[in-house]
């Protein structure tokens, strides 16, 4: 049989040239994974809803008590707006703080459960692990957000049912929990002991909310509060609810510059998160 000469085909002998991955596939298999440790998260949610209702019920109180008490009695200048309408915003923000800040602790049952060993054994970008927290700490956030919605408009608040309004009201709060989880995952990271994180969580809880705009306009606090309340995320996140949620409320410092400072202080988070992670096992 004759052979086939090497020169008469080049190329004919070569190896194939190695395929080269598409650039997109390293981002989507980032957000795969991260999309797979939320949704283990959500699990766990699933099996157990009760806390979602458990956690219902302080926001509940704020807006039937505080706000129908401060709206009968004009004790706070809104100026033209109805004390409810400004309240229920802060109220929804309120409690997506409430219920993220603490999140940390869900970190340390992890590693002593062993759960954590495993999630830093495996190949899994540490900041897909932060992000996926930071995910399903949104989801859990949602159920808040409808009950918030349907309580305020039975007492009267004038709800915006827009659907861009209600999307980038839902947009804030995925936003703002992830935040505040992943900070909480920050504070376990650091301190490494439930009861360490339970207690600094209770102690900064009433200082982000308080040196807010969640109950009071800002320009009526003394200024060195007004110097807090203007680097606190919360302020932001609650501005830009305050716009998207209610008929007569505007946002002071601009949509934009309210999820741009959100966006970016959770992207800080996520990285110091990530870079964090390991320590919780030392």
């Amino acid at each position: 049989m004759k052979q086939l000469d090497p020169a008469v085909l080049p190329g004919a002998w070569a190896e194939p040239a190695p395929t080269r991955p598409a650039p997109w596939a390293a981002p989507l298999a980032f957000i795969n994974k991260s999309l797979t440790i939320a949704e283990w998260e959500f699990r766990k949610l699933r099996h157990d809803p009760s806390d979602l209702v458990l956690r219902s019920i302080q926001p509940l109180l704020w807006l039937v008590i505080f706000g129908e008490t401060f709206a009968r009695i004009r004790a706070i200048p809104t100026g033209q707006q109805n004390y409810l309408q400004f309240l229920a915003p802060g109220v929804l923000a309120q409690s997506i703080l409430f219920m993220s800040i603490f999140f940390g602790i869900a970190v340390i049952w992890e590693r002593d459960l062993g759960v954590l060993h495993k999630y830093l054994a495996s190949p899994t970008p540490r900041a897909a692990l932060v992000l996926g927290k930071a995910m399903s700490a949104g989801v859990r956030a949602v159920p808040q957000m409808v009950i918030i919605y349907a309580v305020s408009v039975l007492l009267g608040v004038h709800v915006r049912w827009n659907p861009l309004d209600i999307l980038g009201a839902l947009l804030m709060v995925l936003l703002g929990a992830g935040a505040f989880a992943t900070f909480s995952t920050v504070i376990a990271c650091l301190l490494r002991t439930r009861d360490r994180v339970m207690g600094i969580g209770q102690v900064i809880t009433m200082p982000l909310f308080f040196a807010s705009n969640a109950i009071y306009q800002i320009q009526n606090m003394p200024p060195p509060l007004q110097v807090l309340a203007r680097v606190n995320p919360l302020s932001y996140m609650v501005d830009a609810l305050r716009a998207l949620m209610v008929t007569d409320g505007v946002s002071l410092n601009g949509l934009a510059l309210d999820y741009v400072v959100m966006a970016a202080f959770l992207t800080v988070l996520i990285l110091l998160g990530a870079h964090l992670y390991p320590k919780v096992i030392q």
